[in-house]
């Protein structure tokens, strides 16, 4: 599998400036903007947000990278990132109001209107519990000065102090209300974790700035769910005294009778048309919420190459990023013929929303969630195992659905392990639909 170009150039620029060996004589090393431009632009090679877009030289050897002016950063084996933790509790309906024509809750497909659906719905202020709520900070700012401990990985597992100088910092939104201001760093794709520096910056600006609590907050966006987090900083001066300290998810309540509902499912499995296998990699990609987030992400772009994938979105299902996850996640999204596969003017390998990817937008989201559900029952191998489970009103065992896998003639699977491999994803797509059904 080739490198990825930011992979590429943080090989060179570990061995033209000796990284290593300056991290092990200093603990870190400082690189500027101008040495990193050499092999590709500083902020496409130092656009570090989640853990997987680590460089495989950077994760390989526990190190990570922080901006520590404008137009420096330091290397050194530090923590960085913080794990999202998953919310088991109910999802919360909110009402849209009815008067706004000029945002479709339906069609969010950036960060800004996620911010602008979850503020206008009343959505922020519940989760805030603050009142008379108003928008007062965003963009791009300054730092200022300020120096913090970070924790250093084993075998090191002590601290860095690190000084910061009026480094570039963004907030995509920031909220005053009669108690406090609500910093909001948003996302709109899937991800195991986040760059903890996207609230701590901010949070460090604007504490020292005014007399109310500073809340730092993640608000995450996907296929109609508002996901809210919130955190607090134990100790001012440690970087990774993060906490979360409450979440909530919520949706909007949709202004219809459709009703996702057992019967509305099997009524799927039975209506269905057939398609023929695809000439495509049969899936393996396990999340489905994955998948549509891909379709979200490819729906307002012309194209994205692969190397903007690896760099944007995250393939990665375990501890480790392998490279073939891209793969696996754009074949599955062609495989259901929502994502086609070409190569763009510099014969690059791209990937663009197919019409029938376009057309999931301007449905309703229980719409959508009936038409992905409909798009994979029409493949045999799905449509049969779904219904053998409503016959034996449990989920087949890995068994049942290889044998069933053995006589729908799928495309180049020719082992039993990967027989057992695909079963997988067979099974989480399924639960993933009968996840859809309404009590």
């Amino acid at each position: 599998m080739a490198e990825s170009k930011n992979e590429t150039g943080w090989i060179k620029l570990f061995e033209d400036h000796k990284i290593f060996e300056s991290i092990q004589k200093q603990g870190s090393f400082i690189i500027d903007s101008k040495q990193i431009n050499v092999e590709r632009e500083a902020r496409l090679m130092a656009k570090i947000d989640h853990s997987f877009q680590l460089p495989k030289i950077f994760a390989d050897n526990n190190l990570s990278i922080l901006p520590i002016s404008r137009g420096e950063y330091i290397i050194s084996d530090i923590k960085t990132f913080s794990d999202f933790t998953p919310c088991e509790d109910p999802i919360i309906d909110f009402v849209f109001p009815g008067y706004i024509e000029s945002l479709d809750y339906n069609n969010i497909t950036s960060e800004a209107v996620a911010i602008n659906g979850a503020y206008v719905s009343g959505i922020i202020e519940d989760f805030t519990q603050d009142k008379l709520l108003l928008p007062t900070v965003n963009g791009r700012m300054s730092s200022q000065a300020f120096n913090f401990n970070i924790y250093r990985n084993p075998p090191k597992s002590d601290f860095l102090n690190i000084d910061v100088e009026k480094s570039q910092i963004e907030i995509d939104a920031g909220f005053e209300g009669l108690n406090s201001l609500n910093l909001l760093e948003a996302k709109n794709t899937i991800s195991s974790d986040f760059i903890i520096r996207q609230l701590y910056y901010p949070y460090r600006l604007w504490e020292s700035k005014i007399s109310k609590p500073v809340r730092p907050m993640f608000l995450t966006y996907t296929n109609g769910i508002f996901h809210m987090r919130e955190y607090v900083f134990d100790d001012l001066m440690n970087y990774n005294s993060i906490r979360l300290i409450n979440q909530k998810r919520y949706r909007i309540k949709e202004n219809t009778s459709l009703v996702i509902n057992t019967e509305t499912i099997q009524g799927l499995i039975h209506n269905s048309f057939i398609t023929a296998e695809p000439e495509i990699p049969f899936p393996q990609a396990d999340s489905f919420e994955r998948i549509i987030n891909l379709c979200e992400i490819l729906c307002n772009k012309v194209s994205i190459t692969k190397d903007e994938l690896i760099l944007e979105y995250d393939f990665k299902e375990s501890d480790t990023f392998d490279m073939r996850q891209v793969d696996y996640y754009t074949n599955a999204a062609r495989y259901l013929g929502f994502v086609e596969k070409g190569r763009n003017e510099n014969n690059e390998i791209c990937f663009y929303s197919s019409q029938s990817g376009k057309n999931l937008f301007d449905l309703s989201i229980k719409e959508r969630q009936i038409e992905f559900s409909k798009t994979i029952l029409s493949h045999l191998v799905f449509n049969r195992v779904l219904s053998v489970y409503f016959k034996q009103a449990e989920i087949p065992s890995k068994t049942q659905v290889v044998q069933i896998m053995k006589e729908c003639n799928l495309h180049k699977i020719d082992s039993e392990v990967t027989f057992k491999r695909r079963a997988s994803t067979i099974l989480s797509w399924l639960n993933w639909i009968l996840d859809l059904i309404e009590e």
